[in-house]
């Protein structure tokens, strides 16, 4: 999908010819006496619309507006989350559409920002977003082009050019989110992070079961011993500022399909566990957002990737497996294997003398007991972590929710067969989980964060969300930022165009 940015009054709106117009309206809306204004101003006072986030009223060939199809849609007080609700309502009215070009009319707003910028480009894409990857007669999205057309555009520039780069990280991460587990095995989503490799400051380098045999890497290697699948361990490095600046790393668990492993699965919606590598997805999301908005920052990207199988050569409840940290681990349930390859990937990342390394998982079923589908969980070791990464949360609208790591939580990991074991009691699973992973961070500013519940929707709109995508581009825009750096967030092939 392409965007453009575009200065238009009210009046110039009326005369853009497009297949739909979606014009925004605040509850305090006040009309001149264009067309738009006076077709919104008439549906007010009818009753038959209202600026509620949300609401909507479409028309066909409105007298003296040149678009094809109007939807007028409410934004309430006009925030950027309110902006993100009718905008997605709007893109989802079309996406059953013919409609290939769109404008969306910002310029009924009150001194729109670039927070409402970014929120109505990853509406567009969230709400028209189509997978076609596995299908044989695919029907991909209808709609090519979006245009934002606003009164000024100084205001939203800067949003809309990181957003332009974003969508693009954010698809990548709902594409391999989405792909049946056959589809995306390691060994391809190592040749995904190949392909990244060959854009602008991007280097990727792949192991295999010898490298990680040799690394020390016991527990990672553990999980992957059920599989025909051989394990990949990715690793990613965006180069944007000089060497010696210590980089940023991000681990994204990628268990490609979770059975349980001996400790099998009910059946019942064991197909979801393909979205068990959402995680790694979304560093691979992240890494594609990175080549197009160029931060003056560096970053590492860490990918554990294997599948979680029960056959003869699987791991059993009771083994006791090292890491490589030299921790021995006791199994008690092959259901928390997630954890297993990402302690190993902690401990890969100390080499790197990072400045902060954030994991990223799908890892408890607690987390979502907890949280539901609205926040991630976010567990750290280092306050100024945490609070920088709940900040870019709220300012993408990727929201997540800060969760306790007292050391009595570690208490139920304790076991007489190992230095620590894998599981706790069912009593605050997710914490107990992370209280596991500091085990493995304590030389470097840590987070966790728990995508169980936002990684994925089921039901009728069963599918991943490329969440936490912008949450974490949010916060390296931020470091770039503190950093005194150019952050040089220029999108490729997005237009900030301005017209009289």
């Amino acid at each position: 999908m392409n965007f453009e940015l575009k200065t238009l009054t009210r009046a110039r709106v009326c005369t853009e010819k497009c297949d739909a117009l979606v014009v925004l309206i605040p509850q305090d809306f006040s009309g001149g006496n264009d067309a738009v204004s006076q077709l919104a101003r008439q549906a007010l006072e009818a009753g038959d619309f209202e600026g509620k986030p949300g609401k909507l009223l479409s028309a066909y060939r409105v007298a003296g507006i040149a678009a094809t199809r109007v939807l007028l849609t409410g934004v309430g007080d006009g925030s950027a989350k309110n902006v993100r609700t009718a905008v997605a309502a709007a893109m989802g009215a079309l996406k059953s559409s013919n409609a290939q070009q769109a404008l969306v009319c910002l310029s009924t707003l009150s001194e729109p920002g670039e927070d409402v910028a970014k929120a109505t480009v990853l509406a567009c894409s969230d709400a028209t977003y189509t997978y076609t990857n596995t299908k044989s007669k695919p029907a991909p999205r209808k709609l090519q082009r979006v245009v934002l057309g606003a009164s000024a555009l100084a205001p939203l520039k800067a949003g809309f050019e990181i957003a332009a780069g974003l969508v693009k990280g954010q698809e990548l991460a709902r594409e391999w989110g989405n792909r049946p587990a056959n589809h995306a095995t390691p060994t391809l989503l190592a040749g995904a992070a190949k392909a990244l490799g060959k854009l602008p400051k991007i280097k990727a380098e792949i192991l295999g079961p010898k490298e990680v045999a040799k690394l020390g890497m016991g527990a990672f290697a553990a999980v992957a011993k059920g599989s025909e699948e051989p394990l990949r361990f990715i690793v990613l490095r965006y180069d944007g500022a000089p060497k010696a600046v210590a980089p940023i790393v991000l681990v994204g668990k990628g268990i490609t399909f979770d059975t349980g492993g001996v400790s099998i699965k009910p059946a019942a919606e064991m197909d979801e566990m393909k979205f068990d590598m959402c995680g790694a997805a979304s560093v691979l999301g992240t890494f594609r957002a990175l080549a197009e908005l160029q931060p003056a920052l560096n970053v590492v990207g860490l990918i554990p990737a294997c599948e979680n199988m029960p056959d003869g050569r699987a791991i059993k409840p009771g083994d006791v497996v090292t890491s490589m940290s030299g921790q021995t681990i006791e199994i008690l349930n092959t259901d928390a294997e997630g954890r297993l390859v990402l302690c190993d990937a902690l401990t890969y990342a100390e080499r790197l003398k990072p400045k902060a390394v954030i994991d990223i998982a799908t890892l408890t079923g607690a987390c979502v007991v907890a949280l539901g589908g609205v926040r991630s969980g976010l567990f750290s070791s280092d306050d100024g972590l945490a609070q920088a990464l709940a900040q870019a949360g709220e300012s993408s609208l990727d929201l997540c929710w800060r969760l306790p790591l007292d050391e009595d939580y570690a208490d139920g990991l304790k076991t007489n067969f190992a230095d620590v074991a894998n599981v706790a009691g069912r009593a605050g699973g997710a914490i107990t989980a992370a209280k596991f992973l500091q085990r493995f961070a304590d030389k470097f500013p840590w987070a966790h964060l728990d995508i169980a519940g936002t990684a994925w929707k089921g039901g009728a709109a069963k599918g991943a969300t490329g969440r936490p995508v912008p949450l974490l581009v949010e916060y390296l825009l931020g470091q770039a930022g503190k950093a005194g750096a150019k952050t040089g967030t220029k999108a490729r092939g997005s237009k900030a165009k301005a017209s009289s």
